[in-house]
Formats: structure tokens, C-alpha cells, sequence
């Protein structure tokens, strides 16, 4: 069993390194750093380099901040980092484990703030340290380099998953939920993480690969009956892969909860559908596309999200 530090009193920070500054990563980033967190910001070199230079650009519906926080390109900096909160992209998760890993402080902790169900598993056999999931609920962009936009929520879950022995403590998450509460960063913990994040993976499912294909934001896609029936038949799909794989999902009414998303977070468009606007490869591999392998692999017919799957990867192909 690997030695543990003392946790930190209610009012203290640990350090903090976000590795994957992107529009999620530099949301949370700057909202902790605002709480005065020593906060680290590790991603692009266009994106630090003006971060480093002007601070982050912080816009919300409340108005426009600007708050100072270190940023680097260097995977390094998470060294001497407490928490780091991990928000790659899913298709960089073992890159990005790989590049930390020596670095790392033999008490860090890594939060998995990322789309997608399977990413302390892929993260696993680089890192050995505490891995927690966390679910997120945010709406953000990166609008320029130095600057994000947050236009819904900001809430997290988060919950412990099967650690190896010695390294299960649920103090430490009452710890950062309390902390980050005191952020402005909503945090639940749940006795199902595994079962939440499905939840997410049916939303990212429902709503990322059809707002790309169709870029518009939540509100007018869900005022689309057509829309709505995909929607549906997304849903049903994962219901049967889960439980064919003994997933309990952490939700009663899923296909209601689906549509109310649309309701929490009328202006939002789907990561999926910025990445197509910038060209970029999204993580739709590991959204609709996971539920299509899962069904080949289970026998479960998912024609509907290996549609939209196929779909996707077709915008994502260069002319």
C-alpha cells in the first residue's frame, strides 16, 4: 500500500494542474482559480501562450472576467499537482496517462472529467494512482485562444469506482466536493458512478452526434419531432446494452431526462459538433460508435447509433 499524505483542512487548497485545457478543462480551471486555488493549466501552445500572457478570458452570462492562472504546454507541470483533472479528449486518454505518469506526486490524485465510460479503465495500466470518474454537466467553448465561454450548468458527479486495495477513501471526495462547492462547482457524490456515467453517454449520445450532422443548438433540435424520434431510438438502443452488460443506469426516466437537457441548456451545441466546425477528430468513437461495438459484441442490434456513428466519421474524413 503506497503512503498517504493528510488530507488538507475545509479551508486550504491543494495544487492543481488541469491537464487538457480545453473548454471544459479552462471552465473548471478558471472558476478554481477564481476560489484563489493554485491552479495549472496544461494544453495547447496557442491556448497557454495567450493565457500566460493575459490570463484566462472567463465569459458567462454574468459577465466577462479575466482571471490569472498559470498555463503551460508541458505535460510535466502536473508535477507537485495534488488533484489533476484529467480532460483529454477520450481519444487521447492513454497519450495523455502515458505523458503524466512520470511526473506525477506519489499522492496525486486524477479526476477523469471526459466523455465517454471507459476511461479510468484505459487509464489504469499507465497511472497508479487514485483515479476518480466524474460526470460533467457544462456547457462551454474555447472562443479564442484565452478565452472560454460557459453557457450552461457546471455541475459535477462524482463517485468511486473498484480502486486497487489501499487506494479507497471517501473522505478525500467529501474533501473535493466541499471544495469545489465553495467554488461555485456543484458536486454530488454518488453511491453508482458507473450507473451515472451512462446516463452521460446516453445525453452525449442522444444529442452530439445529431447536432454535428445538423448544427444547431439543443433547444431548436429538441423542437424537432424527427429529432426527437432519433433521439428515442438512441435511447432504447443503450438501454438494451446495458442491460445486457448489468449496467444499473442512475436513471428511472431516462428518455424524459433526455429531453429536459435540452431544457436545462437551450443555447448549447454538442463538443462533437466543434470539433466538426474546426476540423478536428471527435470523440465519437467512444459515443455512439462504443454502443455500436458493445452491440456487436453482445449481439444487440444498435442500427440507429452506429448510423450516426458512421455518419460523423464521415464529416470527419478530409476532402
Amino acid at each position: 500500500m503506497r503512503a498517504r499524505l493528510p488530507l488538507m483542512s475545509n479551508d486550504s487548497w491543494p495544487k492543481i494542474a488541469v491537464m487538457g485545457a480545453g473548454a471544459v478543462g479552462s471552465y473548471y480551471g478558471a472558476v478554481l482559480a477564481r476560489a484563489g486555488a493554485d491552479v495549472t493549466l496544461i494544453g495547447r501552445a496557442q491556448h497557454v501562450e495567450a493565457v500566460a500572457r493575459k490570463g484566462l478570458r472567463l465569459e458567462t452570462a454574468g459577465g466577462t472576467q479575466t482571471i490569472a492562472v498559470s498555463a503551460r504546454a508541458d505535460s510535466a507541470a502536473v508535477r507537485d499537482a495534488r488533484w489533476i483533472l484529467f480532460c483529454v479528449k477520450s481519444i487521447d486518454t492513454e497519450a495523455a496517462a502515458r505523458a503524466i505518469a512520470p511526473h506525477l506526486a506519489r499522492d496525486a490524485v486524477v479526476l477523469s472529467l471526459q466523455n465517454g465510460v471507459d476511461n479510468i479503465e484505459r487509464m489504469r495500466p499507465h497511472i497508479d494512482k487514485r483515479l476518480i470518474p466524474a460526470v460533467v454537466y457544462v456547457a462551454a467553448a474555447i472562443t479564442a485562444p484565452g478565452c472560454v465561454r460557459h453557457s450552461g450548468r457546471g455541475d459535477l458527479i462524482i463517485g468511486e469506482p473498484q480502486q486497487p486495495a489501499g487506494q479507497n477513501d471517501a473522505a478525500e471526495l467529501a474533501v473535493i466536493a466541499q471544495r469545489f462547492g465553495k467554488a461555485g462547482i456543484p458536486v454530488r457524490i454518488s453511491d453508482n458512478v458507473e450507473g451515472e456515467l451512462w446516463v452521460k453517454l446516453v445525453m452525449n449520445c442522444a444529442y452530439n452526434a445529431i447536432s454535428a450532422l445538423i448544427p444547431l443548438n439543443y433547444g431548436r433540435l429538441l423542437a424537432t419531432p424527427e429529432a426527437r424520434n432519433i433521439m428515442r431510438d438512441v435511447v432504447e438502443e443503450i438501454q438494451h446494452v446495458a442491460d445486457a452488460k448489468r449496467i444499473r443506469i442512475a436513471d428511472e426516466n431516462l428518455l424524459e431526462s433526455v429531453y429536459r437537457l435540452a431544457d436545462a441548456m437551450p443555447a448549447a451545441t454538442s463538443s462533437t459538433a466543434q470539433d466538426i466546425a474546426r476540423g478536428k477528430r471527435t470523440e465519437i468513437d467512444h459515443l455512439n460508435g462504443y454502443i455500436a461495438q458493445q452491440g456487436e459484441i453482445l449481439g444487440i442490434p444498435t442500427a440507429v447509433n452506429r448510423t450516426l456513428h458512421a455518419l460523423v466519421k464521415l464529416l470527419e474524413t478530409p476532402a
